[in-house]
């Protein structure tokens, strides 16, 4: 009898040898099962751990990864804001308590509430970004108040102008409160249109419509660009929009207007040369009857009504008056006050009203133009505006009047060979009350 253990033959000749032969299958069976365990253990420490943690270990690697890359973003978050948050202080700064009080900050904050219905908020920043810093090569004038920046709103994929008041200016921020809270009331396709307005730095800021072809009075002095005289467009019509503009702000609007600064460099011209009233810093609003209640003398000399500087308040008439000169102006091609050939300072309107006496008014008209104008529509300008101008404003149309006389919807009135001398009362408390605020203009 044989026995086949591990490919061993054992020949079984007796009972010793069976149980020698079973003891050796005992031995083989003991060692078997030692290597088994022993593969097991070795597997187990080179998994590290059980099958039911190994299945959870991808699970942890995740969320571990996505907590770090979560950190990650945060983090790039936190410095990003932080830089942003350091160039807004670089830029943007506080109101300096000395301007705040000169009108309490309460006040200031009511009042462009008040009128800025229209008109948007803008922060200092997009301001700073649409005119690149305020730079140089993007300003387009400067005035007593402040200068005005060429812009571009890109989220409004609009070019503006940006006027910048002076800063700590008293007058700037009485200016300032006044164009928001009047200007964002009115809606006429002869006034500047106001967009929006900025006062969180130390900048105050109002932003126009962008205007392209200026000011009136670069177009009056320049001999590169003459106004020329068609009704269908350039001086005429011009002074039609200038009127209608006064018309509505006097007559048309539920609480009537005083610009108190009508001038050509307030006049401005859009792309097709239509003449839009702006600059409403020295604007008041009328609350009784025709005059308005303000006190002190506001304008530019030359155009300031004779009577409002003596007494010290505006009214319709004086923005008539001034409408009056404005109109004398852009007939002649020339300044308000006027220097003779022998050194004598003349007024326009007295200059034109001895020629107009002689029989001569059409002598006065600007010889830039040549010749090159319509005869009865000269006439009638250069009439009309010395009838605004009349030194007693009792006798000066109504501005709906004026614009009937410029549509020859209304007969030319008939003046006095020799300019009337204007009579004026005492001067009242107002004057010596008041602000003085005149600024000048050059002639030519």
């Amino acid at each position: 009898m044989v026995r086949i253990i591990n490919d061993d033959y054992y020949p079984l000749t007796g009972d010793k040898d069976v149980w020698t032969c079973i003891s050796h299958l005992v031995q083989e069976e003991k060692s078997a099962q030692k290597q088994k365990r022993s593969v097991r253990s070795k597997g187990a420490s080179l998994r590290g751990v059980p099958s039911s943690k190994r299945r959870r270990l991808p699970l942890l690697v995740s969320l571990c990864g996505g907590f770090l890359l979560s950190l990650g973003i945060f983090s790039l978050f936190l410095v990003h804001w932080r830089r942003r948050r350091n160039t807004m202080n670089k830029t943007t700064k506080q109101m300096p308590k000395k301007a705040m009080t000169h009108f309490h900050d309460e006040l200031v904050e009511a009042e462009l509430e008040q009128g800025a219905s229209g008109p948007r908020p803008f922060s200092y920043q997009e301001l700073t970004v649409a005119t690149d810093n305020f730079s140089e090569d993007r300003a387009l004038g400067r005035g007593g108040f402040g200068s005005v920046y060429r812009g571009f709103m890109g989220d409004m994929n609009r070019e503006v102008a940006v006027k910048r008041v002076s800063e700590t200016s008293r007058q700037g921020w009485k200016e300032f409160i006044s164009e928001v809270r009047i200007i964002s009331r009115l809606r006429h396709r002869n006034l500047v249109q106001l967009i929006g307005w900025c006062h969180g730095g130390e900048e105050l800021l109002l932003v126009y419509d962008l205007m392209h072809n200026g000011s009136l009075d670069t177009h009056l002095y320049r001999p590169d660009c003459v106004l020329t005289w068609p009704v269908s467009i350039f001086r005429y019509e011009i002074m039609l929009g200038l009127g209608l503009a006064l018309l509505y702000l006097h007559q048309d609007t539920e609480q009537r207007v005083v610009h108190r600064d009508i001038k050509p460099s307030n006049i401005m011209l859009d792309a097709s040369f239509t003449a839009k009233l702006g600059d409403f810093g020295l604007a008041r609003l009328i609350n009784d009857g025709r005059r308005s209640h303000t006190t002190g003398i506001a304008g530019t000399m030359g155009y300031i009504d004779p009577e409002s500087v003596l007494a010290g308040r505006a009214s319709v008439e004086s923005d008539v008056y001034s409408f009056g000169v404005v109109l004398l102006e852009v007939a002649c091609g020339r300044r308000p006050t006027l220097v003779q050939e022998d050194g004598d300072v003349v007024h326009i309107v007295q200059w034109v009203w001895d020629l107009y006496g002689r029989g001569s008014v059409l002598d006065t008209a600007d010889e830039w133009l040549r010749g090159e104008f319509d005869e009865g529509q000269m006439e009638r300008v250069m009439v009309l505006g010395l009838w605004c101008a009349h030194p007693d404003r009792g006798m000066r149309p109504s501005i709906r009047q004026a614009v009937s006389v410029l549509r020859s919807e209304a007969p030319l009135p008939s003046l006095p060979a020799r300019m009337p001398v204007a009579t004026y009362g005492p001067p009242t408390n107002h004057s010596s009350s008041g602000t003085l605020v005149l600024s000048r203009v050059s002639g030519r």
